[in-house]
């Protein structure tokens, strides 16, 4: 990235521009990435680092309520000195995230501010319909558009393709697709074409599907550290932070480490635009009620009957809409013991000032 850029270069835009409200001597930067306690940001005159206020983290202690690649924030930053120090975090435009890894019942975020997401998977050995399907209702519900990235096409034949591209099709997926090879270089104009200046995107996909490596092409030079690709055509590569690129062309690319887990929290609205088909069929069953799994007078399953809508996409509606409730239920549960636990403290302090 040039040292000194204008900020429309990096992202900003009328829709920040009418809701950033830094009180002076703050300016606006955005985050490039995220180092544990240390924030690497990026404005007019270029990188710098950034730590938080303390001021802001005693109000904010959910993970979604931090900066994390792509945000904007309000940053104080005297002349001379080596770490600024962010003071407000502003509005997302648009957001990524997923439910945390494992048990936790929290928000962990992607990136925010991205335009288009781009769900990277293998064709060789991490074709995956049903996780397409899981990225691209968190894509939906955070408001970005995505774009579906089919790797590795050097490792199967064409059959082998159509097939795939057919069956993603076949589950009502109408996301963009773009099959490519970074050994063979088929298919990278097609994505060049797509990357827009100032407009940004962020790479997400299992571990090996090769993000860091299309990134390394895009940029032109080895930005990413890569290994080299495993027997089996799986690759593996290094990249354990996400962070915020400028190519020469003016786009803005965030590669991510990989995951292979993509669990769903609060993403009604996701589900809903990711299977538009089944909710508007859904209007014209007999019964407001209808579950879809055999009452009669049903419209979703007379669809399937009829082959309109496939059998494979009603089961993953349904199983993504039980997902998405019981999590959410677990999740509001979360907040209401953590919201008990603060009226606790605040009352043994209290308690305490007035022995």
């Amino acid at each position: 990235m040039n040292q000194y850029c204008e900020l429309n270069e990096l992202g900003w835009s009328d829709w920040f521009a009418q809701r950033a409200d830094c009180k002076p001597p703050d300016t606006v930067a955005r985050v490039a990435a995220v180092d544990r306690d240390q924030w690497l940001l990026v404005g007019q005159d270029g990188h710098f680092r950034a730590k938080l206020a303390g001021r802001y983290l005693h109000h904010h202690h959910l993970n979604q309520e931090l900066p994390c690649v792509g945000d904007w924030v309000c940053v104080e930053r005297q002349p001379g000195d080596d770490f600024g120090v962010i003071h407000a975090l502003l509005e997302r435009r648009t957001s990524l995230r997923r439910k945390a890894a494992g048990n936790v019942m929290d928000y962990q975020m992607i990136a925010a501010n991205v335009d288009y997401v781009l769900i990277v998977q293998s064709c060789h050995f991490d074709f995956n319909p049903k996780r397409l399907e899981r990225y691209l209702v968190m894509v939906m519900e955070g408001g970005a558009e995505a774009i579906i990235l089919l790797t590795k096409t050097d490792l199967v034949n064409s059959e082998v393709l159509a097939t795939q591209l057919a069956e993603i099709r076949s589950i009502g997926i109408t996301a963009p697709i773009v099959p490519l090879s970074n050994m063979t270089r088929d298919g990278l104009e097609d994505v060049t074409r797509l990357l827009l200046p100032g407009k940004t995107y962020c790479f997400v996909g299992s571990s090996g599907v090769g993000k860091s490596t299309l990134i390394n092409q895009l940029v032109g030079r080895d930005r990413m550290e890569t290994r080299s690709v495993s027997g089996t055509g799986e690759g593996r590569h290094t990249t354990v932070r996400r962070e915020l690129i400028r190519l020469d062309g003016g786009a803005l690319v965030i590669d991510n480490p990989g995951m292979r887990e993509f669990g769903i929290l609060g993403a009604e609205n996701g589900i809903a635009n990711n299977y538009a088909n089944i909710i508007a069929l859904a209007s014209r069953c007999r019964y407001q009620d209808c579950s879809h799994t055999g009452e009669p007078g049903c419209a979703v399953l007379a669809a399937v009957l009829a082959g309109d809508i496939s059998q494979e996409s009603l089961d993953s509606f349904h199983k993504l809409k039980e997902e998405t409730a019981f999590n959410d239920m677990s999740y509001a549960e979360k907040r209401k013991k953590d919201r008990d636990f603060g009226r606790y403290l605040k009352s043994a302090k209290k308690d305490l000032r007035d022995k």
